[in-house]
């Protein structure tokens, strides 16, 4: 019966047996397994009386125990949350059995423990008066007499004689045992009055796994948000990043993750401030609508920057903590070796910033330091590969490569797969010819072409050009290599632009490392490296969940170069967050450096991607970059600005409005309305604000809206967040900027004129012999990622404002197959930065005794 019963409500019940004898230490064990498995979400306890205590029974998970009886759902019982708790199924059957309770007294004997303090409890809320006491009472006849019902919860001694109980009122025996087969088997009563509740009991513990389970159902649809922001005081003068992050007390992530609507196995939690979220979320929330998607960018910079990480968050800071609007930032994961080089931590500033700041800048939950495990892993492979195949004979290479393991020889899936890439249908190794022997083992790599880079998360100059293989064990093989910063690693944009686990194992099984000696490319897969890199990779892909001075959400995942990568954060971070912020949120990204260079990748390589579409791109701009642009001095980290900066100029800001206005444009020609966010500093005059907006507005912008979150928090940017609500109804008309079928010189050239204002492009021989080897191999549609630099709309730094007429020089061509775009350079580019005299690791400390880092901007 109860099989049929489960069957057609379509329950799967799993019946665990333990060895008998098992202890309790055991049980509990089981139970915590039992917990945090994804594919439980109810659990009944059948045990015998010994191994009954509060330990087991508390082992339970409130939301998975069927019985009731864990202290966190009995005291929802007696709160009265009748629905977040389920009533023991012995309570339910003795009720069921009883009615008309007003006023009568009920006395239970022998009752205790959490059954006892549950039944009182409903039976108060019935209106009986209860009176509880053991089998020894010493006035326990004169309770039995005059009591009007009697609920016996253990076996009645034999020194009770029954003629103590009145005659002709109900007894009820509710011994814990009634739920087991056994005691339904073979239960004697002792007394024509008693009523077995046995099978009832069982009926209503199944009615309680029904329950369970529609709980859970409805646990795992979109919940509101119950989000409880953080108060903010703003000082003025505005202190240090790190005072101002350390001044306020964010909220546990466990506390956070709740209030968003994650549930408790979609988070893994690192300490106080840090959460992993796990991908399933996405196929649990797969039909919830999206919600709104910003972008910000910028115009192009001062090497200060202009503030797009401070908008971001200002601006979600608006939208949740004062306008009541779901939002979620999304950013980039820093790199540290800036942090302990010339720019500092990167966690936004000033109110608007994400907390705590030294764990956002320092090691946070490890990505970074995966990727390069990762990277390693491979350069590694590709030398060894080498060395093995210049040493070996065929055979001896193969018989190494496919070695006999307990008896038994057989092809790896990875060496099955590279089988049936070479067009060789055999999966016995000892049935290949000796030509199909060669063309396995070998992979016959051109150490010229190698293009894959040890990396290290440090500034550190020296490592811009090494020789690697000088130790007399590797056998004279000798060349000259280089190592890149971690972010530049192919594995960060791989990071960045996957959807999915799956997706990210065939992007790293894709990555062309060199071309072997016939001019074909050599992947990852090909080295047979790729299952690993993707385990090196398993916690990396999952975004980091921490929140704003405010105590709203912010996702932290990815950090790949904005030049020779695309410089945006995950994908996967924007699909969780656009579903976890319900259809009228909002979900803000950031894109680095000018819209020129981030935007534009974000459009063409980020959109194309993960399919998604943009609502509103908001473009940050500054009195200070304005006026650079329209003729300024030159401004320079680590030196104080030129009067022309801090004192008002009219002309100098109409004048370097050119930048903002072609800025404006680019984003137009994607058909996205634009928001302009002008980050207000304390030196720029009323009049030069007005006139940036109203050039703005004039120039096509939706609006343009002065902001000041630097230092006054959300409250500052409420006025860009009301703006940006209202540039998010407006008609969306997105589209790309090129087809992909386009040749990848006509792509270029596209770029270059209606994005850059270019009037032509200019190929180097190696770049166009580079353009002719992709596109032999296969890779011609591929999507453009300009490796430029950020400090001009030209390849000029020097060249502000809006340069014309300039033939724009492609010196290389590179490919990140694994991520899937080209990428011409256009000049050099470094890919490992250096340290200048005085970094910021003079400033950097650790105080022993609270154990608070010192010295993070």
């Amino acid at each position: 019966l109860s099989v049929s019963f489960f069957w057609q409500v379509g329950l799967h019940v799993n019946h665990i047996c333990l060895p008998e004898g098992s202890s309790k230490d055991e049980i509990i064990n089981e139970i915590l397994r039992l917990n945090e498995d994804p594919n439980v979400q109810g659990l009944a306890l059948d045990l015998p009386e010994s191994l009954y205590s509060s330990k087991v029974l508390n082992a339970v998970k409130p939301e998975k125990d069927v019985d009731g009886l864990s202290d966190v759902n009995l005291g929802r019982l007696v709160r009265g949350n009748v629905y977040d708790c389920v009533v023991p199924p012995t309570v339910c059957a003795v009720m069921e059995l009883l009615d008309d309770l007003g006023g009568k007294m009920v006395l239970l004997v022998g009752a205790g423990g959490a059954m006892g303090a549950a039944l009182q409890c409903v039976l108060q809320r019935e209106g009986a008066v209860t009176v509880s006491c053991p089998w020894n009472d010493p006035q326990l006849q004169t309770k039995l007499h005059h009591a009007d019902v009697v609920l016996v919860g253990s076996t009645k001694p034999d020194d009770v004689p029954v003629s103590w109980i009145k005659p002709g009122i109900p007894i009820i025996s509710y011994s814990r045992d009634l739920l087991s087969e056994e005691h339904s088997n073979n239960q004697q009563n002792n007394h024509a009055a008693e009523s077995s509740i046995g099978s009832l009991a069982v009926a209503m513990r199944m009615q309680n796994m029904v329950k369970t389970m529609e709980r859970w159902i409805q646990s795992q649809q979109y919940r509101k948000w119950d989000l409880h922001c953080l108060k903010l005081q703003p000082l003025s003068p505005v202190p240090s990043d790190i005072e101002i992050s350390r001044a306020q007390n964010p909220k546990a992530v466990e506390v956070l993750a709740k209030e968003i609507g994650l549930l408790t196995d979609e988070i893994e939690i690192y300490g106080q401030t840090k959460a992993k979220v796990r991908l399933s979320l996405l196929e649990r929330l797969k039909d919830q609508p999206d919600g709104k998607y910003v972008l910000v960018a910028g115009i192009t910079p001062t090497p200060l920057g202009e503030g797009k990480s401070t908008v971001t968050i200002g601006l979600v800071q608006a939208l949740t903590a004062h306008l009541n609007i779901n939002s979620f930032a999304c950013l980039r994961q820093p790199s540290q070796g800036p942090t302990f080089g010339v720019k500092g931590g990167a966690a936004g500033g000033g109110y608007a910033q994400v907390i705590p700041m030294e764990e956002f800048n320092l090691h946070l939950t490890g990505d970074i330091h995966a990727i390069t495990a990762a990277n390693n892993l491979l350069a590694a492979a590709i030398d060894a590969r080498i060395l093995h195949e210049s040493t070996q004979s065929d055979k001896a290479l193969y018989n190494r490569l496919v070695p006999v393991v307990n008896g038994v020889r057989g092809f790896s899936a990875i060496q099955l797969a590279r089988l049936r890439r070479l067009g060789i249908s055999k999966t016995d190794p000892g049935t290949l010819t000796e030509e199909e022997i060669s063309k396995f083992a070998r992979l016959d790599i051109d150490p010229s072409t190698i293009t894959w880079q040890r990396v290290v998360d440090t500034n550190d100059r020296f490592l811009r050009k090494i020789t690697v293989g000088q130790a007399n064990t590797e056998k004279g093989f000798v060349r000259q290599a280089q190592f890149d910063i971690a972010v530049a690693s192919e594995i960060m944009a791989i990071l960045a632009l996957t959807t999915s686990l799956q997706d990210m194992k065939e992007r790293l099984g894709k990555m062309v490392v060199a071309n072997d000696k016939k001019g074909e490319p050599v992947t990852a897969d090909d080295l047979g490296v790729t299952g690993a890199l993707a385990v090196l990779m398993k916690d990396a892909i999952k975004p980091t969940l921490m929140q704003t001075l405010e105590g709203t959400p912010v996702f932290v995942h990815a950090g790949p170069f904005a030049n020779i990568a695309h410089g945006n954060s995950s994908i996967l971070a924007d699909k969780i967050a656009l579903k976890l912020v319900g259809e009228k949120g909002f979900v803000v990204t950031e894109a680095g450096f000018g819209a020129d260079i981030g935007m534009e990748k974000f459009f063409n390589i980020k959109c194309r991607a993960s399919g998604l579409i943009p609502s509103v791109v908001v473009l940050v701009a500054t009195v200070r970059a304005l006026k650079m642009h329209g003729g300024g001095p030159n401004v320079t980290s680590g030196a104080p600005l030129k009067k022309e900066y801090t004192e008002e100029n009219l002309q100098l800001v109409a004048d370097g409005c050119c930048n903002l206005q072609k800025q404006i444009q680019i984003t137009q020609l994607f058909g996205v309305p634009v928001v302009v966010a002008l980050n207000v500093f304390k030196t720029d005059s009323p009049a030069e604000v007005e006139l940036v907006c109203k050039i703005a507005k004039q120039s096509g912008a939706f609006d343009a809206v002065p902001c000041n979150h630097w230092s006054a928090g959300g409250r500052g940017a409420i006025k860009l967040a009301q703006a940006v609500e209202k540039a998010a109804n407006q008609k969306n008309s997105f589209k790309y900027l090129y087809s992909l079928e386009l040749p990848i010189v006509e792509k270029i050239r596209i770029i270059a004129q209606k994005v850059y204002g270019a009037q032509d492009i200019e190929l180097s021989p190696t770049a166009q012999s580079q353009i002719d080897r992709y596109t032999r191999q296969g890779f011609g549609n591929l999507p453009i990622c300009m490796a430029k630099t950020h400090l001009s709309l030209s390849h000029q730094p020097e060249r502000k404002g809006v340069p014309t007429g300039f033939i724009l020089p492609i010196s290389d061509v590179r490919a990140s197959i694994g991520a899937g775009f080209i990428y011409p350079l256009v000049g050099t580019m470094s890919t490992m930065p250096g340290l200048p005299t005085r970094p910021c690791f003079y400033d950097i400390d650790l105080d022993p005794v609270t154990e608070q880092v010192k010295g993070l901007f």
